[in-house]
């Protein structure tokens, strides 16, 4: 089963509690604090692969959680870490968050990898807290909570060449002609209901004395596909990869008019994306055994070409002009890949023009916080503010007496002020709840 986008639930572990512990030893009855950290929490890693096609793993198991640190002990000793999960995905895979949609990452290539949920800071033990005038602290950091989030995951085929059009124009059949693919072939509408991809040759790439490359065959597509008509959507994204289409239609349906036909797929493919639409095109008319179609030949060759674009009359079926279609889009991959070299030399920089989302994360700020009134709560949100209140040991009376005067230099305590809390009121800081007082 082609399985192309799914969303799952991710939860990195949480930061092992820093230890509160003195040292008790015969000859050093009343030895200084010695609690050790705790151990950072496990984080979740995406890795692209070959070895896998589709996110079929992602459909029965949705949901994945990191180990956690564990706490650290006596005699300075740190907490383990948390054993990391690595998730591998297909090449190809976008990934973007679950609430915002917003991009975090696009792994094109085997072997990338991107951090989506960081394991939490282990907690600092009592032994960080000792000063030479508080030489026996009674406090320590529990461990931060490990980074949680929705996340959806979409994969787009990866291929050089896609070939679009009507359903039953004879994509499959191209397909099986000139690559050793095996797509399922029948004479009915929608006999494709998944991309499947082939390695076309033309002369002896291996040899060096050729070119190779990918081609997609897309499932057919209808008017009303941009809006999602007939699965529009699902199939439309795999062809947002490709470097050029080729537009397949079909020269023997007698109750359809070919230039029709080719008119409403690319109003359908710039209703889509204008970029996709904008995508260099070879047109081809096929099922040129057929006499309906070598009538339709010389009308539809002239609007065409008037189009602006290059047509081509081919029998798949029949293996008639497919020798000579296939070598004409290989020379314009080159052709493709020369100007995109120059270009990228020219810039000094690399880039890939089929996409234009980067596989990059984007910082966020970490100071900033906020302060807003829900339901009669004042929330505090920033993801400083919030982490510092969650690794306060709630239980320490030095612990927050500390954090009072924290939340004080960081100005939260003035904001609350200004927004008007009251003693008793109660306080939100991300999943802590804290009443304010004196």
């Amino acid at each position: 089963m082609f399985y192309d986008h799914t969303r799952i639930f991710v939860k990195a572990g949480n930061g092992g509690d820093g230890s509160i512990h003195f040292r008790r030893e015969k000859f050093a009855p009343f030895g200084g604090p010695d609690g050790g950290d705790g151990g950072r929490g496990g984080s979740i890693y995406f890795e692209a692969t070959n070895g896998l096609n589709t996110l079929i793993d992602y459909r029965y198991k949705q949901q994945f959680k990191a180990e956690s640190g564990v706490e650290g002990v006596r005699q300075k000793m740190h907490g383990a870490k948390g054993e990391d999960i690595i998730l591998r995905v297909p090449c190809g895979t976008v990934i973007r968050d679950g609430e915002a949609n917003t991009l975090i990452a696009d792994l094109t290539e085997p072997g990338q990898r991107v951090m989506v949920a960081r394991g939490g800071r282990g907690g600092l033990g009592n032994v960080h807290f000792a000063t030479s005038t508080h030489q026996t602290p009674k406090e320590s950091q529990r461990g931060e909570p490990g980074e949680e989030r929705w996340l959806n995951l979409e994969l787009r085929v990866i291929a050089d060449v896609g070939l679009v059009g009507y359903p039953n124009a004879g994509k499959s059949t191209l397909l099986s002609v000139v690559s050793a693919a095996h797509p399922k072939i029948a004479n009915y509408p929608f006999t494709t209901l998944e991309p499947n991809l082939g390695f076309v040759e033309v002369g002896q790439p291996r040899g060096g004395d050729g070119y190779g490359f990918v081609m997609a065959d897309i499932p057919g597509l209808i008017e009303g596909a941009a809006q999602g008509v007939g699965l529009g959507h699902e199939f439309l994204r795999h062809l947002r990869r490709t470097r050029m289409l080729i537009h397949m239609v079909d020269g023997s349906a007698v109750e359809r008019d070919p230039w029709q036909d080719f008119e409403t797929i690319n109003h359908e493919l710039h209703e889509y994306d204008a970029q996709l639409g904008a995508r260099p095109q070879l047109v081809v008319l096929n099922k040129m055994d057929v006499p309906e179609a070598q009538e339709r030949w010389p009308e539809f060759k002239a609007k065409v070409e008037a189009a602006g674009y290059a047509v081509y009359a081919i029998s798949a079926a029949a293996h008639q002009g497919t020798n000579e279609l296939m070598a004409e889009v290989s020379r314009r991959l080159l052709e493709m890949q020369r100007d995109e070299a120059e270009r990228v030399a020219a810039a000094g920089m690399v880039t890939d023009l089929r996409e234009g989302e980067s596989p990059i994360l984007r910082p966020q700020a970490d100071d900033a916080f906020t302060v807003t009134k829900e339901a009669g709560v004042y929330v505090v949100s920033g993801k400083r503010i919030e982490r510092l209140v969650n690794m306060t040991n709630q239980d320490s009376e030095e612990s927050m007496d500390r954090l009072q005067v924290q939340l004080s230099k960081q100005g939260v305590t003035k904001a609350l002020e200004e927004a008007g809390v009251q003693v008793g009121d109660t306080v939100r800081f991300g999943k802590v709840e804290l009443f304010w007082g004196e």
